[in-house]
Protein backbone atom coordinates (compact mmCIF):
# COMPACT_ATOMS: atom_id res chain seq x y z
CA UNK A 1 0.00 0.00 0.00
CA UNK A 2 2.46 2.24 0.61
CA UNK A 3 4.67 1.96 -2.36
CA UNK A 4 1.42 1.88 -4.18
CA UNK A 5 0.71 5.03 -3.36
CA UNK A 6 3.78 6.80 -2.77
CA UNK A 7 4.58 5.75 -6.60
CA UNK A 8 1.08 7.20 -7.89
CA UNK A 9 1.32 10.64 -6.29
CA UNK A 10 5.27 10.88 -7.94
CA UNK A 11 3.24 10.21 -11.29
CA UNK A 12 0.38 12.52 -10.83
CA UNK A 13 3.73 15.15 -10.32
CA UNK A 14 2.80 15.75 -6.78
CA UNK A 15 5.90 17.66 -4.88
CA UNK A 16 8.25 14.95 -3.38
CA UNK A 17 7.04 16.60 0.31
CA UNK A 18 3.87 16.43 0.35
CA UNK A 19 4.06 12.72 -1.57
CA UNK A 20 5.92 11.90 2.06
CA UNK A 21 3.05 12.94 4.11
CA UNK A 22 0.32 12.18 2.19
CA UNK A 23 1.14 8.83 2.20
CA UNK A 24 2.49 8.49 6.19
CA UNK A 25 -1.19 9.61 6.34
CA UNK A 26 -2.52 7.20 4.36
CA UNK A 27 -0.65 4.35 5.96
CA UNK A 28 -1.56 5.55 9.14
CA UNK A 29 -5.77 5.26 8.17
CA UNK A 30 -5.72 1.82 6.01
CA UNK A 31 -3.62 0.10 8.88
CA UNK A 32 -6.16 0.99 11.21
CA UNK A 33 -3.55 2.90 13.67
CA UNK A 34 -5.90 5.91 14.16
CA UNK A 35 -4.14 6.44 17.40
CA UNK A 36 -0.91 7.61 15.69
CA UNK A 37 -2.84 10.43 14.57
CA UNK A 38 -2.07 12.69 17.89
CA UNK A 39 1.59 12.01 17.25
CA UNK A 40 1.81 13.03 13.33
CA UNK A 41 1.89 17.07 14.05
CA UNK A 42 4.90 16.16 16.56
CA UNK A 43 6.45 13.83 14.24
CA UNK A 44 6.68 16.19 11.78
CA UNK A 45 7.58 19.27 13.53
CA UNK A 46 10.01 16.91 15.38
CA UNK A 47 12.21 16.36 12.29
CA UNK A 48 13.53 19.94 12.32
CA UNK A 49 14.75 19.63 15.76
CA UNK A 50 18.24 19.56 15.17
CA UNK A 51 21.28 22.22 15.54
CA UNK A 52 22.61 20.69 12.32
CA UNK A 53 20.19 21.97 10.08
CA UNK A 54 21.15 25.23 11.00
CA UNK A 55 24.00 25.28 8.75
CA UNK A 56 21.75 24.95 5.50
CA UNK A 57 20.38 28.08 4.96
CA UNK A 58 23.49 29.85 6.01
CA UNK A 59 25.79 28.05 3.66
CA UNK A 60 23.27 29.04 0.92
CA UNK A 61 23.38 32.56 2.00
CA UNK A 62 27.19 32.34 1.65
CA UNK A 63 27.00 31.39 -1.91
CA UNK A 64 24.87 34.25 -2.65
CA UNK A 65 27.32 36.75 -1.12
CA UNK A 66 30.19 35.26 -2.91
CA UNK A 67 28.64 35.46 -6.22
CA UNK A 68 27.51 39.23 -5.80
CA UNK A 69 31.25 39.94 -4.04
CA UNK A 70 33.07 38.83 -6.84
CA UNK A 71 34.93 36.27 -5.18
CA UNK A 72 33.74 33.69 -7.55
CA UNK A 73 35.58 35.42 -10.37
CA UNK A 74 39.07 35.87 -8.61
CA UNK A 75 39.00 32.66 -7.94
CA UNK A 76 38.72 31.61 -12.20
CA UNK A 77 41.69 34.00 -12.03
CA UNK A 78 43.87 32.15 -9.65
CA UNK A 79 43.47 28.79 -11.25
CA UNK A 80 44.28 30.64 -14.39
CA UNK A 81 47.22 31.99 -12.82
CA UNK A 82 48.18 28.39 -11.51
CA UNK A 83 47.31 26.59 -14.74
CA UNK A 84 49.36 28.33 -17.10
CA UNK A 85 49.93 28.48 -20.46
CA UNK A 86 48.41 24.14 -21.56
CA UNK A 87 46.39 22.92 -24.43
CA UNK A 88 42.80 22.93 -22.91
CA UNK A 89 43.98 25.32 -20.25
CA UNK A 90 40.59 27.05 -19.83
CA UNK A 91 38.78 23.48 -19.37
CA UNK A 92 41.33 22.64 -16.94
CA UNK A 93 40.78 26.39 -15.29
CA UNK A 94 37.16 26.06 -15.33
CA UNK A 95 37.02 22.68 -13.40
CA UNK A 96 39.78 24.31 -10.60
CA UNK A 97 37.41 27.30 -10.03
CA UNK A 98 34.32 24.66 -9.82
CA UNK A 99 36.96 22.77 -7.29
CA UNK A 100 37.60 26.05 -5.19
CA UNK A 101 33.93 27.06 -5.43
CA UNK A 102 33.07 23.62 -4.60
CA UNK A 103 34.26 23.54 -1.23
CA UNK A 104 32.47 26.87 -0.38
CA UNK A 105 29.07 26.77 -1.99
CA UNK A 106 27.53 22.79 -1.34
CA UNK A 107 25.21 23.48 -3.97
CA UNK A 108 25.81 22.22 -7.32
CA UNK A 109 22.50 24.54 -8.80
CA UNK A 110 23.84 27.66 -7.43
CA UNK A 111 27.57 26.46 -8.64
CA UNK A 112 26.42 25.76 -12.49
CA UNK A 113 24.58 28.86 -12.51
CA UNK A 114 27.82 30.86 -11.24
CA UNK A 115 29.92 29.00 -13.37
CA UNK A 116 27.84 29.72 -16.01
CA UNK A 117 27.96 33.40 -16.23
CA UNK A 118 31.91 33.52 -15.91
CA UNK A 119 33.45 30.29 -17.29
CA UNK A 120 31.60 29.68 -20.43
CA UNK A 121 31.42 33.03 -22.34
CA UNK A 122 35.89 33.16 -22.05
CA UNK A 123 35.64 29.88 -23.44
CA UNK A 124 33.59 30.76 -26.03
CA UNK A 125 36.06 33.71 -26.82
CA UNK A 126 39.27 31.06 -26.40
CA UNK A 127 37.50 29.14 -29.55
CA UNK A 128 35.78 26.14 -27.28
CA UNK A 129 32.69 24.94 -28.57
CA UNK A 130 29.61 25.99 -26.19
CA UNK A 131 28.53 22.67 -25.93
CA UNK A 132 31.78 21.85 -24.68
CA UNK A 133 32.04 24.44 -22.30
CA UNK A 134 28.82 24.37 -20.72
CA UNK A 135 29.41 20.57 -20.23
CA UNK A 136 33.06 20.51 -18.53
CA UNK A 137 30.82 23.61 -16.30
CA UNK A 138 28.37 21.14 -15.64
CA UNK A 139 30.45 18.79 -14.62
CA UNK A 140 32.77 21.14 -12.12
CA UNK A 141 29.21 21.50 -10.34
CA UNK A 142 29.22 18.34 -9.38
CA UNK A 143 31.92 18.33 -7.10
CA UNK A 144 29.65 20.77 -4.62
CA UNK A 145 27.63 17.63 -3.18
CA UNK A 146 31.16 15.63 -2.59
CA UNK A 147 33.00 19.11 -1.81
CA UNK A 148 32.89 19.98 2.09
CA UNK A 149 30.91 21.61 3.06
CA UNK A 150 28.06 20.18 1.28
CA UNK A 151 24.10 20.28 1.84
CA UNK A 152 23.94 15.99 0.86
CA UNK A 153 26.44 15.68 3.91
CA UNK A 154 24.62 17.95 5.77
CA UNK A 155 21.29 16.22 5.25
CA UNK A 156 22.40 12.51 5.52
CA UNK A 157 24.86 13.92 8.84
CA UNK A 158 21.33 15.07 10.23
CA UNK A 159 19.17 11.58 9.04
CA UNK A 160 21.88 9.33 10.43
CA UNK A 161 22.58 11.31 13.30
CA UNK A 162 26.25 11.72 13.31
CA UNK A 163 28.77 14.35 13.40
CA UNK A 164 28.72 16.54 10.35
CA UNK A 165 32.03 18.09 10.97
CA UNK A 166 33.46 14.22 10.25
CA UNK A 167 31.25 13.50 7.48
CA UNK A 168 32.86 16.54 5.88
CA UNK A 169 36.35 15.53 6.63
CA UNK A 170 35.31 12.09 5.14
CA UNK A 171 34.73 13.80 1.78
CA UNK A 172 37.75 15.56 1.43
CA UNK A 173 40.08 12.34 -0.01
CA UNK A 174 37.27 11.13 -2.25
CA UNK A 175 36.23 14.55 -3.48
CA UNK A 176 39.87 15.25 -4.56
CA UNK A 177 39.74 11.84 -6.16
CA UNK A 178 36.70 12.99 -8.51
CA UNK A 179 38.58 16.12 -9.54
CA UNK A 180 42.12 14.06 -10.40
CA UNK A 181 39.80 12.19 -12.08
CA UNK A 182 37.76 14.77 -14.25
CA UNK A 183 41.32 16.50 -14.52
CA UNK A 184 42.52 13.71 -16.47
CA UNK A 185 39.63 12.85 -18.86
CA UNK A 186 39.47 16.57 -19.74
CA UNK A 187 43.89 16.01 -20.49
CA UNK A 188 42.99 12.75 -22.85
CA UNK A 189 39.81 15.06 -24.84
CA UNK A 190 42.39 18.06 -24.75
CA UNK A 191 44.91 16.05 -26.85
CA UNK A 192 41.79 14.57 -28.93
CA UNK A 193 39.55 17.55 -29.99
CA UNK A 194 42.97 19.95 -30.06
CA UNK A 195 41.61 22.39 -27.66
CA UNK A 196 42.70 25.80 -27.51
CA UNK A 197 46.14 26.98 -25.77
CA UNK A 198 45.25 29.58 -22.98
CA UNK A 199 46.86 32.79 -23.29
CA UNK A 200 50.53 33.29 -21.62
CA UNK A 201 50.48 35.26 -18.69
CA UNK A 202 54.00 36.49 -17.18
CA UNK A 203 55.18 36.45 -13.98
CA UNK A 204 53.57 39.71 -12.73
CA UNK A 205 50.30 38.77 -14.13
CA UNK A 206 50.30 35.63 -12.00
CA UNK A 207 51.43 37.33 -8.87
CA UNK A 208 48.80 40.01 -8.99
CA UNK A 209 46.03 37.45 -9.55
CA UNK A 210 46.91 34.78 -7.08
CA UNK A 211 47.27 37.88 -4.73
CA UNK A 212 43.81 39.54 -5.29
CA UNK A 213 42.56 35.54 -4.75
CA UNK A 214 43.92 35.22 -1.75
CA UNK A 215 40.85 36.67 0.37
CA UNK A 216 38.27 34.49 -1.69
CA UNK A 217 40.95 31.46 -0.88
CA UNK A 218 40.61 32.19 2.51
CA UNK A 219 36.93 31.40 3.36
CA UNK A 220 37.12 27.41 2.38
CA UNK A 221 40.25 27.60 4.57
CA UNK A 222 38.23 29.07 7.55
CA UNK A 223 35.57 26.63 6.68
CA UNK A 224 37.61 23.60 6.99
CA UNK A 225 40.14 25.08 9.51
CA UNK A 226 37.52 26.14 11.95
CA UNK A 227 36.24 22.43 12.19
CA UNK A 228 39.62 20.18 12.00
CA UNK A 229 40.77 22.70 14.78
CA UNK A 230 37.42 22.47 17.13
CA UNK A 231 37.25 25.70 17.33
CA UNK A 232 33.97 25.98 15.83
CA UNK A 233 31.13 23.56 14.49
CA UNK A 234 30.18 23.55 10.58
CA UNK A 235 26.82 25.81 11.66
CA UNK A 236 29.14 28.05 13.23
CA UNK A 237 31.80 27.78 10.44
CA UNK A 238 29.24 28.62 8.11
CA UNK A 239 28.31 32.00 10.30
CA UNK A 240 31.51 33.26 10.58
CA UNK A 241 32.32 32.35 6.67
CA UNK A 242 29.15 34.59 5.53
CA UNK A 243 30.42 37.68 7.67
CA UNK A 244 33.87 36.87 5.96
CA UNK A 245 32.39 37.00 2.83
CA UNK A 246 30.43 40.15 3.41
CA UNK A 247 33.60 41.91 4.63
CA UNK A 248 35.68 41.03 1.48
CA UNK A 249 33.34 41.71 -1.00
CA UNK A 250 32.11 44.89 0.61
CA UNK A 251 35.66 46.27 1.65
CA UNK A 252 38.18 44.70 -0.53
CA UNK A 253 37.01 43.99 -3.45
CA UNK A 254 34.24 46.52 -3.34
CA UNK A 255 31.99 44.66 -5.71
CA UNK A 256 28.92 44.21 -2.64
CA UNK A 257 26.40 46.49 -1.67
CA UNK A 258 24.77 46.34 1.69
CA UNK A 259 21.30 47.08 -0.44
CA UNK A 260 21.88 43.43 -1.55
CA UNK A 261 21.49 41.60 2.31
CA UNK A 262 18.10 42.00 2.00
CA UNK A 263 17.25 40.62 -1.20
CA UNK A 264 19.89 37.76 -0.33
CA UNK A 265 18.11 36.56 3.05
CA UNK A 266 14.97 36.02 1.93
CA UNK A 267 16.42 34.06 -1.39
CA UNK A 268 18.17 31.95 1.12
CA UNK A 269 14.91 31.59 3.17
CA UNK A 270 13.14 30.62 0.23
CA UNK A 271 15.58 28.02 -0.65
CA UNK A 272 16.58 26.66 2.64
CA UNK A 273 12.34 25.93 3.17
CA UNK A 274 12.61 23.65 0.45
CA UNK A 275 15.12 21.88 1.96
CA UNK A 276 13.42 21.83 5.10
CA UNK A 277 9.86 20.74 4.19
CA UNK A 278 11.09 17.55 2.35
CA UNK A 279 13.39 16.72 6.00
CA UNK A 280 10.43 16.90 8.02
CA UNK A 281 8.43 15.36 5.60
CA UNK A 282 10.67 13.06 5.31
CA UNK A 283 10.84 12.12 9.31
CA UNK A 284 7.12 11.55 9.21
CA UNK A 285 7.66 8.85 6.22
CA UNK A 286 10.78 7.28 8.02
CA UNK A 287 8.67 7.04 11.16
CA UNK A 288 5.90 4.81 9.87
CA UNK A 289 8.98 3.25 7.53
CA UNK A 290 10.05 2.31 11.36
CA UNK A 291 6.72 1.23 12.18
CA UNK A 292 6.45 -1.40 9.87
CA UNK A 293 9.39 -2.80 10.14
CA UNK A 294 11.09 -2.28 6.80
CA UNK A 295 14.77 -2.17 7.52
CA UNK A 296 14.30 -5.32 9.30
CA UNK A 297 12.57 -7.01 6.48
CA UNK A 298 14.64 -5.85 4.34
CA UNK A 299 18.42 -7.15 6.16
CA UNK A 300 16.39 -10.61 6.05
CA UNK A 301 16.10 -9.98 2.30
CA UNK A 302 19.49 -8.57 1.97
CA UNK A 303 21.30 -10.98 3.71
CA UNK A 304 19.70 -14.08 1.62
CA UNK A 305 21.57 -12.14 -1.66
CA UNK A 306 24.94 -11.86 -0.08
CA UNK A 307 26.91 -11.48 2.98
CA UNK A 308 29.84 -9.42 1.24
CA UNK A 309 29.75 -5.98 2.59
CA UNK A 310 31.50 -4.97 -0.79
CA UNK A 311 29.18 -6.55 -2.91
CA UNK A 312 26.10 -5.44 -0.91
CA UNK A 313 27.31 -1.92 -1.81
CA UNK A 314 27.77 -2.53 -4.96
CA UNK A 315 24.10 -3.57 -5.14
CA UNK A 316 23.23 -0.13 -2.92
CA UNK A 317 25.21 2.26 -5.32
CA UNK A 318 23.54 0.14 -8.36
CA UNK A 319 20.17 1.05 -6.48
CA UNK A 320 20.74 4.56 -6.44
CA UNK A 321 22.34 5.20 -10.02
CA UNK A 322 18.86 4.18 -10.89
CA UNK A 323 17.07 6.34 -8.78
CA UNK A 324 18.89 8.95 -9.22
CA UNK A 325 17.99 8.64 -13.12
CA UNK A 326 14.24 9.87 -12.07
CA UNK A 327 14.38 12.03 -8.31
CA UNK A 328 16.73 14.45 -6.87
CA UNK A 329 19.48 13.15 -4.43
CA UNK A 330 17.99 15.21 -1.26
CA UNK A 331 14.61 13.33 -1.59
CA UNK A 332 16.71 10.13 -2.25
CA UNK A 333 18.64 10.62 1.03
CA UNK A 334 15.37 11.16 3.11
CA UNK A 335 13.74 8.30 1.87
CA UNK A 336 16.65 5.58 1.83
CA UNK A 337 19.07 6.50 4.51
CA UNK A 338 16.61 5.15 7.57
CA UNK A 339 15.91 1.68 5.61
CA UNK A 340 19.90 1.14 4.68
CA UNK A 341 21.62 2.56 7.07
CA UNK A 342 20.63 0.61 9.92
CA UNK A 343 21.13 -2.76 7.68
CA UNK A 344 24.90 -1.43 7.05
CA UNK A 345 25.76 -0.79 10.22
CA UNK A 346 24.29 -3.73 12.34
CA UNK A 347 24.36 -6.65 9.71
CA UNK A 348 27.65 -5.32 7.20
CA UNK A 349 29.59 -3.12 9.70
CA UNK A 350 30.62 -0.60 7.20
CA UNK A 351 31.37 2.77 8.84
CA UNK A 352 28.03 5.59 8.36
CA UNK A 353 30.65 7.72 7.38
CA UNK A 354 32.24 5.66 4.44
CA UNK A 355 27.92 4.59 3.58
CA UNK A 356 27.43 8.36 3.34
CA UNK A 357 30.27 9.35 0.96
CA UNK A 358 29.67 6.24 -1.27
CA UNK A 359 25.53 7.19 -0.95
CA UNK A 360 26.28 10.75 -1.69
CA UNK A 361 28.85 10.38 -4.69
CA UNK A 362 26.50 7.68 -6.24
CA UNK A 363 23.46 10.57 -6.24
CA UNK A 364 25.93 13.20 -7.31
CA UNK A 365 25.72 10.86 -10.62
CA UNK A 366 22.03 11.89 -10.86
CA UNK A 367 22.47 14.73 -11.62
CA UNK A 368 23.62 14.89 -14.81
CA UNK A 369 21.83 12.10 -16.12
CA UNK A 370 18.23 12.04 -18.10
CA UNK A 371 15.58 11.89 -16.97
CA UNK A 372 15.25 14.59 -13.63
CA UNK A 373 19.01 15.56 -13.66
CA UNK A 374 19.04 19.17 -12.07
CA UNK A 375 22.57 20.18 -12.82
CA UNK A 376 21.41 18.65 -16.67
CA UNK A 377 18.16 20.99 -16.90
CA UNK A 378 19.98 23.90 -15.53
CA UNK A 379 22.90 23.76 -17.82
CA UNK A 380 20.75 23.33 -21.09
CA UNK A 381 18.10 26.22 -19.77
CA UNK A 382 21.58 28.50 -19.46
CA UNK A 383 23.19 27.93 -22.78
CA UNK A 384 20.53 26.80 -24.99
CA UNK A 385 22.40 23.61 -25.88
CA UNK A 386 19.96 20.48 -25.55
CA UNK A 387 20.26 18.30 -22.84
CA UNK A 388 20.79 15.08 -24.27
CA UNK A 389 23.92 16.92 -25.92
CA UNK A 390 25.03 17.85 -22.62
CA UNK A 391 24.78 14.53 -21.26
CA UNK A 392 26.68 12.79 -24.11
CA UNK A 393 29.52 14.56 -23.81
CA UNK A 394 29.43 13.84 -20.15
CA UNK A 395 29.72 10.43 -20.55
CA UNK A 396 33.40 9.98 -20.04
CA UNK A 397 33.27 12.11 -17.06
CA UNK A 398 30.72 10.16 -15.66
CA UNK A 399 32.40 6.51 -16.15
CA UNK A 400 35.42 8.38 -14.44
CA UNK A 401 33.09 9.31 -11.65
CA UNK A 402 32.38 5.12 -11.67
CA UNK A 403 35.43 4.02 -11.22
CA UNK A 404 36.17 6.49 -8.03
CA UNK A 405 32.94 5.02 -6.78
CA UNK A 406 34.15 1.51 -7.14
CA UNK A 407 37.54 2.51 -5.79
CA UNK A 408 35.89 3.87 -2.63
CA UNK A 409 33.75 0.79 -2.14
CA UNK A 410 36.90 -1.50 -2.25
CA UNK A 411 39.16 0.90 -0.05
CA UNK A 412 36.65 2.02 2.83
CA UNK A 413 39.87 3.98 4.02
CA UNK A 414 40.24 6.01 1.56
CA UNK A 415 36.88 8.29 2.92
CA UNK A 416 38.07 7.59 6.70
CA UNK A 417 41.52 9.25 6.52
CA UNK A 418 40.93 12.72 7.97
CA UNK A 419 38.05 11.40 10.56
CA UNK A 420 39.43 11.21 14.48
CA UNK A 421 40.39 7.84 15.70
CA UNK A 422 37.45 6.75 18.91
Amino acid sequence: MLAISFFTLLLLSVPVAFVLAITALLFIYTSDNTVLLSSYPLQFFGGLENYGLLALPLFILLGECMHEGGIARRLMAAAAACIGSVRGGLAYINLLANMMLASILGSTVAQVTIMARIAVPQMQQAGYRKDTAITITALGGLLAPIMPPSMLFIIYGVIAQISIGDLFLAGIVPGLLLSLAFLAIIGVLAKKHQYPYTEHQNSKQRCKALFQSLPAVMIPIIIIGCILGGIATPTEAAAIACIVSILVGKYIYKELHFAFIGPALIRAAQNAAVVLLLIAASHVFGWVITFENLPAQFADWIQQVTSSPPVFLFLVVLALLIMGMVMDPIPIIILVVPVLLPVAMDHYGINPFHFGVVLCLSLVLGLLTPPIGSALFVASSLSGIKAERIARLALPYLFAALAVIALLVLLPALSLVFIPSP
